[in-house]
């Protein structure tokens, strides 16, 4: 029979009350496996990580988790892998986990929205993960929260509802081997009516988290790509020493770069800023964080 990995990361899925009534991811591995499905224990195999809210996961603890990924993929008996994971940062995990996917085994990712969820989101993953059928799909990835999506182009729509995760549709890239990613600087700077270009200067040249400065940077603009005169100044001069991927705010389509004037997409095109394409702010930062570590284009993940 073969044997499903269930690695645990905590969130919400592996959550309960405190003495203050506060959400707390206690709950271990083998806990969750023996809530969701109890009759098939013996086909899962238990995997602690962390347990952690998923807001507080860093590059080092997504660096572990690919890691340890890999390492129960090249099992020769796991057939599958699954992650539980907090849905909060659940789409920027899944991105670095669908860039680093080379094997032909189905790696799924789910989570919980609340107290009641979990169990069946979980079932579902180890039963997505144990169909052959999901293998080699051109999806990559899977995630299972509520509904069963593609990790590219994912984005949490809805802080509360059971299915919290919506897709804007999205080609996947080829996979790359894994690389670490700890230590790479690319802060999100989010754009709004007749902003300032002071935060962008600030994170390009004086770095964030101690830090000497940013590796690069996501600008989350307005509509389709657009910002004020300012911080598009503010972007063209961060151009000349570091990439600048340009995303949006608004949920659902594609940041192609149409508009022109100081601060239109057109104009940060063409100072040599890129376009998302697809992805958020969130799985923008991570697919360019893997573009640098490896040494790619990042024109060739975005998009």
């Amino acid at each position: 029979m073969s044997t499903i990995a269930v690695i645990a990361t905590g969130g919400t899925i592996a959550c309960v009350p405190d003495e203050t009534g506060a959400l707390v991811p206690k709950l271990t591995a083998a806990d969750l496996i023996e809530r969701a499905a109890p009759n098939i224990e013996g086909v899962c195999r238990p995997v602690d990580l962390r347990a952690v809210d998923s807001s507080s996961m860093t590059l080092e603890d997504v660096d572990r988790l690919v890691a340890e990924v890999h390492a129960q993929l090249d099992d020769a008996s796991v057939s599958g892998v699954v992650i539980t994971h907090g849905t909060d940062s659940l789409a920027d995990t899944a991105i670095v986990l669908d860039m680093f996917h080379t094997s032909d085994k189905p790696l799924v990712v789910t989570g919980a929205m609340g107290a009641d969820d979990g169990p069946g989101n979980l079932r579902r993953a180890i039963e997505l993960a144990a169909r052959d059928t999901v293998a080699g799909d051109a999806e990559g990835v899977t995630v299972c929260v509520g509904g069963v999506l593609p990790a590219r182009g994912l984005f949490k729509q809805d802080t509360a509802a059971m299915i919290p995760f919506a897709l804007n549709p999205a080609t996947r890239p080829q996979p790359v081997p894994p690389v670490a990613l700890a230590g790479v600087n690319i802060p999100i700077v989010r754009a709004w009516p007749g902003a300032g270009g002071e935060l962008i200067d600030y994170a390009v040249n004086s770095g964030v988290n101690g830090a000497d400065g940013a590796d690069g940077l996501v600008v989350e603009a307005l509509g389709a790509g657009n910002v004020s005169d300012e911080m598009g100044a503010a972007i063209e001069r961060a151009l000349r020493t570091i990439p600048v991927v340009v995303t949006t705010s608004v949920p659902l389509g594609s940041v192609e770069f149409a508009y022109g004037g100081p601060g239109g997409g057109s104009t940060l095109g063409a100072f040599g800023a890129i376009p998302s394409g697809p992805l958020r702010a969130g799985q923008a930062r991570m697919a360019l964080a893997v573009a640098l570590r490896v040494g790619l284009d990042p024109t060739s993940v975005l998009g």
